[in-house]
Formats: C-alpha cells, sequence, structure tokens
C-alpha cells in the first residue's frame, strides 16, 4: 500500500497589506528552530503576501511529498503546508479521481490538499488522520487542526500581521520578547502544566482549538467548530457493545501499522500499551518494543495510592506471550535532572517536569532505532481509567479533578499573585469548558461519565498530548496514539456507565474486549500512570538547584511565592504540599521539579511580567 506521512514542522506568515519579501531571512531562522522536527527535508515558499515553510521527517514517499506542496486548479494556484497522517488517504482519493482529480504524486499531502479544493471546509467531516495545516490560496488562508488535537498549531495575530506554527518558538523568535500578562499568569499558577482551549501562556499567542478550522482573509478571520461530541441513544448489549469497542480499537491500531519503516511499540505492562502490543503483534513479527525505568528503582520503590506495582513483570509477560524484541531504556537520577531544562525548552514552557524529561530520554534513545513508534497514551480519558470517574470524593469536586486542595495552593503564593484571584479564574474556565456541551441524564453516573469525558479530552489529554508530541518530535520521532481516535470517543461517549465500568471494575469494558489478549494478571491490574522515580538522589538534586535558584535575585519563582513558603516547600523535600499539584505524581520532588522548570523558563526565556 502506498503511504505518505508527514510528521514535520511548519510556519506560515501572512500580511494581506505588506510584501513579506524583504522579512524571509527571519522567517528562514525561525523555521530552522524546528529542524528537528523534520530533519530530512527544508523548504520555503515566497508568495508575497505568504510566507510558507515546512521541515519534514521523511518515512514514505519523499520525492512526492515534498512540501509546501503546489497544485493548480482552474488557474488557481494552491499551496499546503501540513503536519499530520490521513489514514484514509486511499479511499477519498479513489473518490477524488471518480470526480475528475488528478495527481501527481503518492502523498496524502495531495489528497488533503484536493479535499479542500473539492470539497471546501467539508471535507474536514471526510478526514480520518491526525493533522494540523494550512492552505493558501487568492490571498486566503485556510487553517484547521485534528478533531482530537493529536498535532498542534499555534497562531499570533497583531493587526494585519498572522503567524502559524507547529511550535510557539518561531513566533517568540519574531517578537523578540515573551511577555506573560494577567491572564497568563492565572494560566501558569492555576491551570498549569494544562492551559486554557484555544491559549497559551503568553500574550498575544493561541492555539487553534481541537475540532476547529480558521480562515483568513483581509486581515480578518473566523474561527468554526467542524466536529463535537454528540449524544445519542445506546441501544447495543454490553457483549455487542464489547465486540464493538474491540472493532473500533482494533481497526485504529491496524491503520496506524502502516508504514514502509519498522514500527516500535512503548510497553508498560499495562492494559493500554498491553493491548496495542498485542494487536500490533498479529501484523508484525517480532515486535519491537521499549519500557522505561529508573537505576535504583528495585531498591527504593515503595507502592502508593496511585502507582501499586513496578512494571517489569508485567512487561515480561507480554514480550514473552508476543515474541518482541524488548528494549528497556534505564535513567540515571542524574540524567533525568539534567533533562529538564531541554524538555522544557521542547514544550516552550514549565510541563509535566520529570514526567516530560523521562519520555524525552526515553524518546532520544527510541530514536536510535525506530522513526516511529505506538503508544497507548489518552485510552485513560476516553474509557475512564483516572479516579476521578468513579471515586465519590473527586466527582463532587467543584473544579477540575485532578487539580485538588485548591485553598492550599494560594497560600503558597505572595500578596500580588493573591490579588490576581486565580480560583475564580480556574472555576470560571471549569463552568465555560461545561456549558459547551449537554451532558445532562436522569442517570447521574452517564451524566457524571459524559462530563469526564469531556472534561478530560479539553483539559488533562490535551496537556499529555502537548507533552507526547513536544518530546517526541524534539527527538525526531513519530508517536502514534490509537487511543486517541474521533470514533472511538463518540462512541465511549454514549456507553452507559455499566458497561464502561463493567463489575464495577476500572476500564471494565476495554478488559473485556480484549480479555483474550491478556495475561490474567494484566487483565486485573489496577491502573498505574507513566512511573516515576523513587530514589532520593534525585529529590536530593532537586533541592539543591531550587536553593540554588535562590541566589539569582531574578528568580521568577521570587515574583510568584510566598519567600517563606517556598523555602518550606524545598526544605522538606516538597512533603508540605499533601496533595498532587496536578494529576497523580506531581508531588514532592516531582513538584519541586515543576517550580525548577518555571525558574529556568523564567531565565532562559527572559519572561516579561505585566501584572498590570
Amino acid at each position: 500500500m502506498i503511504w505518505g506521512e508527514n510528521m514535520c514542522g511548519f510556519l506560515c506568515m501572512y500580511n494581506y497589506n505588506q510584501d513579506l519579501t524583504s522579512e524571509v531571512p527571519q522567517f528562514t531562522k525561525m523555521l530552522e528552530l524546528l529542524r528537528y522536527r523534520g530533519p530530512d527535508d527544508f523548504n520555503v515558499v515566497n508568495n508575497k503576501h505568504v510566507l510558507l515553510g515546512h521541515c519534514r521527517l521523511s518515512i514514505i514517499d519523499l520525492n512526492g511529498g515534498k512540501q509546501p506542496f503546489k497544485y493548480t486548479f482552474n488557474n488557481v494556484e494552491y499551496t499546503i503546508i501540513y503536519n499530520g497522517e490521513i489514514y484514509n488517504m486511499n479511499q477519498l482519493k479513489e473518490q477524488l479521481l471518480n470526480d475528475g482529480f488528478h495527481f501527481h504524486s503518492q502523498s496524502d499531502t495531495e489528497v488533503l490538499l484536493l479535499s479542500y479544493i473539492a470539497y471546501g471546509t467539508r471535507c474536514l467531516n471526510l478526514l480520518d488522520g491526525i493533522f494540523s495545516f494550512v492552505i493558501s490560496y487568492q490571498n486566503k488562508l485556510f487553517i484547521a487542526r485534528d478533531q482530537l488535537g493529536v498535532k498542534p498549531l499555534y497562531y499570533y495575530h497583531h493587526d494585519d500581521l498572522y503567524i502559524f506554527s507547529s511550535e510557539i518558538k518561531c513566533i517568540l523568535m519574531y517578537l523578540k520578547q515573551c511577555v506573560v500578562d494577567k491572564n497568563g499568569v492565572r494560566e501558569l499558577l492555576g491551570l498549569g502544566p494544562s492551559v486554557s482551549p484555544g491559549n497559551t501562556i503568553y500574550k498575544d499567542i493561541y492555539s487553534l482549538r481541537p475540532g476547529h478550522y480558521m480562515t483568513v482573509f483581509n486581515g480578518y478571520h473566523d474561527i468554526d467548530r467542524y466536529w463535537a461530541l454528540e449524544r445519542h441513544n445506546h441501544n447495543r448489549s454490553y457483549e455487542e457493545t464489547v465486540y464493538d469497542v474491540r472493532s473500533l480499537v482494533n481497526h485504529s491500531i491496524r491503520k496506524q501499522l502502516l508504514s514502509d519503516v519498522p514500527i516500535s511499540c512503548m510497553l508498560s505492562g499495562g492494559l493500554d500499551s498491553s493491548i496495542i502490543t498485542g494487536v500490533a503483534s498479529q501484523y508484525i513479527s517480532n515486535l519491537a518494543t521499549y519500557s522505561v525505568d529508573y537505576q535504583d528503582q528495585d531498591k527504593y520503590f515503595q507502592p502508593y495510592e496511585y502507582q501499586t506495582t513496578r512494571d517489569e513483570h508485567f512487561i515480561n509477560e507480554i514480550k514473552t506471550m508476543y515474541k518482541t524484541n524488548h528494549r528497556t531504556v534505564t535513567l540515571s537520577q542524574k540524567n533525568l535532572v539534567m533533562a529538564l531544562k531541554t524538555a522544557m525548552i521542547a514544550r516552550d514552557a514549565p510541563g509535566m517536569a520529570d514526567v516530560d524529561s523521562s519520555f524525552l530520554l526515553f524518546s532520544k534513545e527510541i530514536s536510535n532505532h525506530h522513526k516511529v513508534v505506538l503508544s497507548g497514551e489518552c485510552a485513560d480519558e476516553i474509557f475512564g481509567g483516572y479516579p476521578w470517574f468513579y471515586r465519590e470524593e473527586l466527582i463532587n469536586i467543584e473544579g477540575f479533578p485532578w487539580m485538588r486542595d485548591f485553598d492550599k495552593r494560594m497560600e503558597l503564593f505572595n500578596d500580588d499573585i493573591q490579588a490576581l484571584n486565580i480560583k475564580n479564574y480556574v472555576l470560571d474556565k471549569y463552568h465555560q469548558t461545561l456549558n459547551e456541551i449537554d451532558y445532562h441524564d436522569y442517570n447521574f453516573k452517564d451524566a457524571n461519565k459524559r462530563k469526564m469525558i469531556y472534561l478530560n479530552m479539553e483539559w488533562f489529554m490535551q496537556t499529555l498530548l502537548t507533552r507526547s508530541d513536544s518530546q517526541t518530535m524534539h527527538s525526531s520521532i513519530e508517536l502514534r496514539v490509537p487511543f486517541a481516535n474521533k470514533d472511538i470517543v463518540s462512541y465511549l461517549y454514549n456507553v452507559p456507565w455499566e458497561y464502561m465500568y463493567h463489575n464495577n471494575t476500572e476500564k471494565g469494558l476495554l478488559r473485556d474486549a480484549f480479555k483474550d489478549f491478556l495475561p490474567e494478571d494484566i487483565y486485573n491490574r489496577k491502573k498505574n500512570p507513566y512511573p516515576k522515580t523513587h530514589s532520593p538522589i534525585y529529590r536530593d538534586l532537586i533541592v539543591e538547584l531550587l536553593k540554588e535558584s535562590l541566589n539569582d535575585k531574578e528568580n521568577i519563582l521570587l515574583r510568584f511565592f510566598n519567600y517563606d513558603k517556598l523555602i518550606n516547600l524545598i526544605n522538606t523535600g516538597g512533603q508540605s504540599f499533601k496533595y498532587p499539584w496536578f494529576g497523580q505524581l506531581m508531588t514532592g520532588p516531582q513538584l519541586l521539579a515543576y517550580f525548577y522548570q518555571i525558574y529556568l523558563w523564567g531565565r532562559i526565556y527572559q519572561i516579561k511580567i505585566e501584572l498590570e
């Protein structure tokens, strides 16, 4: 099968009122920042009012898929820059051929562009894939992003100028300053490392939301939503629902195995990665699998509420069962700490601390052997794997259940930050999100499940997808996430609670759908998050670095936090703050690592805070 893939980086600058030719040297420097996203090809096109740049990680059809890609139809020239992959490109291509179109390459880039030429904005509902792209023609732009936001798309708009990019750093280079206003501070300290839909922490820099498109013409733009979850009655029996889920997940995995380069899988021994490995092994012999661990983890690991078991035993079961070619990547505490800086720069913001830096180092090791890797990411947001889906005390929290004890958080901040009323800002964002959907139901549990799926899809999942894209692309590998699939989430949105939590078991439906693929103890294994290090060496290194950072009078932490509370937090190794700052892992040394990333971000990016 012919397949075109475009795991890349792109950049666009548009000004309908100005010739941008003089900006080409600067534009090229901006695009150079994305080289690691696409080390195999690099091109810039100047259309006077529109500059388009693209760098490509080639997997298939290098020559045919060169971008920016041009196509002329009815004497109108269309140019596209695109990041992603269209899984149903062959079906779309056949339809376009029937409609009288001709192709000059074997790439999905051309299929995507012609789909827009033929069908306009309707093409977005025909696409099955992950994508962000910009199409330029007749001094207009059409910009779109995939339904679940797997591929990133950031933009800047001021007066007549628009800039679109795969990463924020290109825009920051153009602006020559990094300004964070009051709302940016509220985002960072109230919502971070998540950001509210459509926003970034930077002033005047935005993110096109998943499932949305933008049109730009004559200096004006409109943003519209083309896809959203919809309520339907679910009339399938439990057995039929199990069959449907198995079919949907199998199909999503199978179509993501299409590649002319070897495929690999991340394997943790948990339910999600074990399912992907098991299904992928039906199509690929001697499948390569990778897991991550930390030096001395066997010595220091302590089970706790969210992480009850180590992964090693379960990984061995799957690799033996499916005869995978397995490698374990063991990270040192020092390297984990050292990579916090690079992980933050990859994300252009403080992120998920050592979860990010670990994922970065893990990805770099995979990149030595493979360009493509599949991950079980996003299953928990869709199938309800997190405790806030089923634990009453978390369900009933007013606000985001992955950010608890908000009043205690507020006590850490200094008077200037307390005056920003961050708690109300966060609650407003929470209610704005819920107002976007009709999740109500006579069955309270079904209503709650819909609410949580939507909140997780719009917030928590976006945080993880940003981590996944930023850290893997910085390592020049393509990560695929089969569970982040619009058909799966649309189906699960309407499945009754008692089906999803069959026998009152977390992700009971998913477990039953793949019971025959799993050893019994993995079928029964409680969800464990991405592993964190338990070594005191890691804690000591972070504490030392944070104490040292306080000698820097420009330390941005001093702009945000009460000094005595901050010192106490550092001296106690993070233990003075009892609940996870975010999610399930960000406590103790992990919280301190997040604060250290905030410090690095302030210093490296020369952040200018505007509180007025």
